[in-house]
């Protein structure tokens, strides 16, 4: 890990740039340390689109005495295109704007090869995160793709517990692994999101294998997620992390 920036925030919140091979991320950590971890997954818009959320729920951590970090995810950002995934992007448009039903191969072309190369990334960030002496455990994992923190809940160990958005589509897969998952989960979900399969989304709760597992509706869009909302999730990793 290199890091390549850094910046004291007004609320002493040291905020470093760093880079681990081509993977570009930040790590935010409290003026507590060593702190436990919280993994902010951004959505897929690049990480400078996103900033002002993430650094806002960094804050928010730092005050609960949590380090944050996050990473561009592939092909997102900076970072190099996938033409498949451009593609997938584009049959997806297509058929929002026809009102045609999303098929299960565009929900495949899109998510799969992003969770498969994604899961491994935020493994090696991790391996690096938990060497600095600043970070300890527990870990928790926060938003983003809600594939990406089901595979990650299977295969990570070190994972305590999860805040989970569900406001992406699912593939079929998904659901038998979201079965193997057993940390505790608090799910959120944007009743009127536009972009989201509410009955998939309820499907993928039902099917997780956790006993301890929450889900928080709410009205609204994609983006209108209350701030009470987050409140509440802020609580969920106080217990599970602190």
């Amino acid at each position: 890990m290199h890091f390549t920036s850094e910046q004291r925030l007004d609320d002493g919140i040291l905020e470093r740039e760093f880079t681990l091979g081509e993977i570009l991320g930040i790590l935010w950590t409290p003026a507590s340390a060593p702190a436990p971890l919280i993994l902010l997954s951004p959505p897929p818009l690049g990480l400078r689109k996103t900033y002002p959320r993430l650094v806002a729920r960094a804050r928010h951590s730092a005050a609960d005495g949590f380090a944050t970090a996050t990473i561009e995810l592939p092909g997102s950002g900076d970072r190099p295109r996938w033409p498949a995934a451009e593609q997938a992007l584009a049959d997806l448009r297509q058929a929002m704007e026809a009102g045609e039903p999303v098929s299960d191969e565009i929900i495949d072309a899109l998510i799969l090869p992003l969770v498969d190369k994604a899961v491994p990334e935020w493994q090696a960030a991790l391996d690096a995160l938990l060497s600095l002496p600043e970070i300890g455990g527990p870990v928790g994992y926060s938003g983003g793709v809600i594939s990406i923190g089901v595979r990650l809940a299977v295969v990570e160990p070190r994972i305590s517990a999860a805040v989970l958005f569900a406001g992406s589509f699912v593939p079929r897969v998904m659901f038998e692994e979201a079965r193997q998952v057993t940390i505790p989960l608090h799910v959120l979900l944007q009743w009127d999101d536009e972009g989201n399969d509410r009955q998939a989304a309820l499907d993928l709760f039902d099917a997780f294998g956790s006993k301890e597992k929450s889900l928080h509706a709410n009205m609204g869009g994609h983006t209108g997620v209350p701030q009470h909302a987050g409140d509440a999730a802020a609580k969920f990793f106080t217990r599970h992390l602190s």
